[in-house]
């Protein structure tokens, strides 16, 4: 069954597109808006795409490294296996859904930009008017692609290869590309709202971090839940593949060449390095060892804690943030009830929760000296309309991504086992799934 349906789905992709001139209308280039586009701005956003992009598989290795020797190719794969299907499903539909025109502020109308359609290099998005509105569209293709790919670290080894990717194509469409819609386009319930995510905490790291603890719950526990990590320094060449890609990923959301882009890069570094220090610092403290894995997950969670904020605020406050988050996160996963909820990689607690800190902590900060665009400023300045919205979101953005992230893994379980057998969690996933080994 299984053999017709992958086939089914080939051949139609393949037909639609090789069609696609008879039924998609061709937008030519108009002169006028093109000379608008300014090449500084584009040079850079083609640089903060490729960025955004090696974050993936700097994850992968960031994962891989530290699962069981037999899991990590399976580990790693996922991570790849993202930027293969995420990024077809994002020229077919899923930018469509996420910036199309809006309906009701919660999704967008894919109907007009099926397949690219209309997103091409002579016309530009609204917020966004010196670059060319394909290159736009490519570079928040990048964010969709590594947010399922986060997810998988919390059922990481004894998770189906093929459920998953099942599940990450219902996620982008469920999941992300309304959450996408609500916070990014300008007619979307978020926005309006006033609620400030600069380049992904609430869209990427909460709604991973939900859907991460929603899968850990619906999976159970692994049978061996505490395998060594296979490679310390797989840990380490992810984290700084993911720290290098992340400054395209908060300095590329300025959308341009420009001072907001410098700020954004700023405190993107001071806040990583601050967090890095507080994680093993703190592990110091509680009496432990300093350790590379320590080092590596705080900085992490410093780039998580950073993204909603990193055009919004200063670099003091920065330092802030990373120091805040790393201390939250630090506790959350020492007192992370592991007996209970296996998460694995302990995403919800990272990303979820370094993303539920950032929001609150730009309600706190975020600064119209930074960033004009700050209508209403954060508690630090005396207002309270930012904070209040910030508080907002993270409520309803919470409970939409961890009831809907669940009700999908339901749903993918009724079409398909999620879960190996027993035999095979214990044979291991890379050879069980991928006929691979180490």
């Amino acid at each position: 069954m299984r053999k017709i349906v992958l086939s089914v789905i080939l051949i139609t992709i393949l037909v639609l597109s090789y069609c696609s001139n008879l039924f998609l209308t061709n937008n030519p280039t108009n002169p006028a808006e093109v000379s608008n586009f300014n090449t500084g701005d584009i040079a850079w956003m083609l640089v903060a795409s490729a960025l955004v992009l090696l974050m993936t598989p700097g994850l992968g290795f960031f994962y891989g490294g530290m699962v069981g020797k037999k899991n990590v190719i399976s580990t790693m794969l996922q991570s790849f296996m993202a930027m293969v299907i995420v990024t077809v499903l994002w020229v077919i539909i899923g930018f469509g859904l996420s910036f199309g025109p809006s309906i009701g502020g919660i999704i967008g109308n894919p109907l007009p930009n099926l397949f690219f359609q209309g997103v091409g290099t002579g016309t530009s998005w609204g917020l966004a008017p010196t670059i060319p509105f394909l290159l736009f569209a490519l570079f928040q293709a990048k964010f969709a692609i590594i947010t399922p790919a986060i997810v998988t670290g919390a059922f990481a080894e004894r998770i189906r290869f093929w459920a998953y990717m099942l599940f990450m194509v219902l996620f982008i469409l469920f999941v992300y590309a309304p959450l996408a819609h609500m916070t990014w386009h300008p007619e979307g319930i978020l926005f309006n709202l006033g609620v400030l995510d600069f380049a992904g905490g609430t869209v990427v790291h909460m709604s991973a971090g939900w859907a991460a603890l929603a899968g850990a719950m619906f999976l159970g526990k692994r049978k061996i839940p505490k395998a060594n990590p296979a490679r310390i320094t797989y840990v380490l060449l992810g984290t700084g593949l993911l720290w290098f890609g992340w400054f395209g990923f908060n300095a590329g959301s300025a959308m341009g060449a420009n001072g907001l882009a410098a700020q954004a890069l700023g405190t993107t570094t001071v806040a990583a390095a601050a967090a890095s220090m507080a994680w093993v610092f703190l592990d110091k403290i509680m009496g432990h060892k300093l350790s590379a894995m320590g080092a590596c997950i705080g900085a992490v969670v410093g780039l998580v804690a950073i993204t909603p904020a990193a055009g919004y605020v200063s670099i003091p406050h920065a330092i802030t943030i990373g120091i805040l988050g790393s201390i939250v996160s630090n506790i959350m996963v020492s007192k992370f009830p592991k007996g209970k909820i296996d998460d694995a990689l302990d995403v919800f607690a990272c990303h979820g929760v370094g993303g539920m800190v950032g929001m609150l902590l730009t309600g706190v900060f975020a600064s119209k000296a930074i960033n004009p665009a700050v209508v209403d400023q954060g508690l630090a300045f005396g207002e309270t309309k930012l904070f209040t919205n910030q508080l907002i979101a993270l409520v309803g953005v919470s409970i939409f991504a961890f009831t809907m992230s669940y009700f999908l893994f339901f749903i993918v379980n009724k079409i398909t086992p999620l879960r190996v057998t027993e035999e095979r969690e214990e044979l291991g996933l890379d050879i069980s799934q991928h006929g691979e080994y180490l």
